[in-house]
C-alpha cells in the first residue's frame, strides 16, 4: 500500500465524534489505512487550527496535505473510499432519513460537550448557568425520547446506530444526564447494539 492510500485521522480517544469516525473506520475495514494522531483544540499551536480553521476534531488529513473536517463528513468520504453504502445509503429517501436521525445524535453530543465545557471553563459551580444548563439538558432529553420511541435496528451497523451509541456512550462516561433509569428501551438497545457490533468496544478509551 503507497502512502497515498494513506489518511491521518486527528482526534482524541475520548472525543465522542472521534470515536463515531474510528467506529466507521473500524466497520469499514480500513483501519490498516489510517493512523490516529492527538488533537488538543484548546492549544494554539496545535497544527489543527491549520487543518481545520475552527479548531474542531475529527479532522481527516488526505496524503496530499489536503483536510476533510466533521465527522458525519469524514464517514460519508470514507464509505466512498471504501466502495460501499453499508453506513448510508447513496440517494433516495431512506438516504435523508439516516442523515436527519444522525444529526440527530450528533446533536445530543453536541449539547453533552456544551455541558462538560461549562463546567470546564467554569471550574466555580457558582458561576455556571442554570439556564444554559437547562437548556442543553433539553435537547438531550428531547433526543433521547426521540430515539426511545423508534430506536434504530441494533443488528445494523449504519450512521445512525453508530452515532447513537456514541452520544449514550458518552453520556455514560462524562454522566451529563442519568439517562438509564429514564430510558429502558435504550439501554436494551445498546446492550443488543455492542452485542452484535464490536467496534463498539474495540473503540472505548481506556478511561472511559
Amino acid at each position: 500500500m503507497s502512502d497515498a492510500d494513506k489518511f491521518v485521522l486527528r482526534s482524541t480517544v475520548t472525543s465522542p465524534f472521534g470515536r463515531k469516525v474510528r467506529m466507521a473506520i473500524d466497520i469499514l475495514g480500513l483501519a490498516d489505512r489510517i493512523k490516529l494522531e492527538p488533537a488538543d483544540p484548546l492549544n494554539e499551536s496545535d497544527t489543527l487550527r491549520q487543518q481545520n480553521p475552527l479548531g474542531k476534531m475529527p479532522c481527516l488529513v488526505l496524503a496530499d496535505g489536503s483536510t476533510i473536517y466533521d465527522s458525519g463528513i469524514i464517514i460519508e468520504y470514507l464509505q466512498d473510499v471504501a466502495g460501499t453504502e453499508r453506513l448510508l445509503p447513496l440517494k433516495g429517501r431512506d438516504r435523508y432519513r439516516s442523515l436527519t436521525l444522525s444529526r440527530l445524535a450528533d446533536g445530543i453530543m453536541d449539547a453533552s460537550i456544551l455541558m462538560v465545557y461549562e463546567n470546564r471553563f467554569r471550574p466555580d459551580a457558582a458561576t455556571h448557568s442554570p439556564r444554559w444548563l437547562a437548556h442543553q439538558r433539553g435537547k438531550i432529553t428531547r433526543g433521547l425520547t426521540a430515539f426511545e420511541k423508534a430506536p434504530p435496528d441494533p443488528t445494523k451497523s449504519d450512521v445512525v446506530a453508530i452515532g447513537l451509541s456514541c452520544a449514550l456512550g458518552y453520556l455514560d462516561w462524562r454522566k451529563q444526564v442519568d439517562w438509564r433509569p429514564a430510558y429502558p428501551g435504550l439501554v436494551a438497545w445498546l446492550n443488543a447494539f455492542s452485542a452484535h457490533e464490536p467496534a463498539f468496544e474495540r473503540t472505548r478509551a481506556p478511561d472511559a
